[in-house]
């Protein structure tokens, strides 16, 4: 291997692609995931360790004061030494459940009543917003920087 081949491969250039092929709407009543991510490469790589995730992005604040935590809801790892060639695509299932959480305006709104009104009026004025991914983490062994690729889906 050339000398610029193996800081491509450090950089992970020209390594490992992933696509994710899943549902845009996941419903939380049944609280699984399901879906299959794809891998392809233009060079030989070596893979470690695989994780599918479905993450929530919730949002709070306007402006400077606004932050975003990221909570990890359910998850599935794969822990198979592979290879992959190029002109290669592994394809992989998965299927997990997840737990959905709930902030405190969303327990005062599902009450409903007074309860429920006052729970919404908390989440308008604190701007409360939640974006959900499903994240594809692939530990290549040759990479310092692992690809990862990410949908958004919506929880209904």
């Amino acid at each position: 291997m050339g000398f610029f081949q193996k800081i491509k491969s450090k950089l992970g250039i020209g390594g490992v692609k992933i696509s994710i092929d899943t549902p845009g709407q996941i419903s939380k009543e049944d609280g699984k995931v399901a879906g299959k991510f794809t891998l392809t490469t233009k060079s030989e790589q070596e893979i470690t360790e695989m994780t599918v995730s479905l993450i929530e992005k919730y949002t709070t604040g306007r402006g400077d004061d606004e932050t975003t935590k990221e909570f990890t809801l359910g998850k599935q790892n794969f822990k198979d030494l592979i290879t992959i060639k190029p002109g290669d695509s592994k394809v992989y299932d998965f299927d997990f459940t997840f737990e959905a959480l709930k902030s405190r305006n969303d327990e005062l709104k599902d009450k409903g009543g007074v309860s429920g009104a006052i729970g919404s009026l908390g989440k308008f004025a604190n701007k409360e917003k939640s974006e959900f991914v499903v994240d594809v983490s692939v530990d290549v062994k040759a990479a310092a920087l692992d690809p990862t690729e990410e949908v958004d889906v919506k929880l209904v």
